[in-house]
């Protein structure tokens, strides 16, 4: 079969189509034909060599794929051969069959394509996980996300308002600011122009915000503590502005918050099955009644992920890209 190997740490020109070999099932396993395979952050982040995949998981980049079930193993209960799934992977997305454990897998939504589902299962886990799983997000409190117009700012928009919390954004341009504003956020904030803990401050009558999503890290954390209100919680994804910062801990003990520091693809396999367990409960029957969507900026081939994530690097888009292993009905 045909993958996408990293042939040296480097930029976008190292994700090199090759022929690789096909996956065998083991117990609590399945292999999955690809339709589509999401492309993410952490993607970018292996290829440059700086995010390695856990022991045991493929060597190809891709954390989240949808397809059909080509092949069942040993001990898996409730999933056939031929059914539209897709699926939270260690590893190995960016290739034409990959291997999924049967506990992170998820049916392909009411109203939902198999090419789009793709775009489903990192964020929605990512956004469950440490929004509402670890920081306890609630009605009524406000809710800041950086990067509103990315693939996880649009997942933690829309999840945020059907929950009924106040939800604000950031990001660097008037459209994807509209686009956010569309997709439910009440406060949007051009990063480039304004202050955003002055621009919350002022929405929520000096409040701040009770809940943080943070992806930028060092660059943001003094600003992101000053803006926690009393009890808030900050929970840090991603490091694009740096890895180290001072952290205010008065600022911490007299507001009594809190600080987290999560990654997903890490987490150990029954961690992640909880997590897939929560969002099947929780998130995919606001997806089945269309109350929350997959946002898709466009699609690449599979042969042409060097392309895909030019795409990603450059930033201008809106919500996920997907690369293309094969046509599927109803596309």
């Amino acid at each position: 079969m045909r993958g996408i190997s990293i042939t040296e740490p480097g930029e976008a020109d190292v994700l090199q189509a090759t022929d690789v070999q096909a996956p065998t099932p083991q117990s609590g396993q399945v292999v999955i034909d690809t339709v589509a395979a999401g492309v993410n952050r952490a993607d970018v982040m292996q290829r440059k060599g700086f995010y390695p995949p856990p022991e045991g998981a493929s060597p190809l980049p891709g954390l989240e794929l949808s397809g059909t079930i080509r092949e069942v193993g040993p001990d898996v209960d409730g999933w056939s051969v031929g059914d539209e799934v897709c699926a939270l992977v260690d590893g190995g997305g960016y290739a034409e069959q990959v291997l999924a454990p049967a506990a992170q897998l998820f049916p392909v939504p009411q109203g939902v394509s198999v090419r789009d589902a793709a775009g489903l299962p990192e964020v929605a886990c990512t956004v469950w996980s440490n929004v509402f799983m670890t920081a306890n997000l609630q009605p009524g409190e406000v809710f800041l996300v950086h990067g509103g117009s990315s693939g996880i700012g649009t997942m933690a928009i829309q999840l945020a308002k059907a929950a009924g919390a106040t939800v604000a954004v950031t990001a660097g341009t008037q459209e994807k600011l509209a686009f956010c504003r569309e997709l439910g956020a009440d406060i949007a904030i051009n990063y480039r122009e304004q202050d955003f803990v002055e621009e919350v401050r002022a929405a929520t009558d000096g409040h701040g915000a009770d809940v943080i999503l943070d992806n930028i890290g060092a660059k943001y954390l003094p600003r992101n503590v000053d803006l926690l209100a009393t009890n808030g919680r900050m929970v840090v994804i991603g490091l694009m502005g740096g890895r180290k910062g001072e952290l205010d801990l008065g600022k911490m003990l007299s507001k009594r918050a809190a600080v987290i520091a999560t990654s997903l693809r890490a987490r150990p396999p029954r961690e992640k099955a909880t997590i897939v367990a929560a969002v099947r409960e929780h998130v995919w029957p606001l997806i089945d009644d269309g109350a929350v969507r997959p946002i898709i900026q466009g699609t690449h081939p599979l042969d042409r992920a060097a392309d895909a994530h030019r795409e990603l690097e450059a930033s201008g888009h809106i919500g996920k890209i997907l690369l293309i292993a094969r046509e599927a009905h109803g596309l």
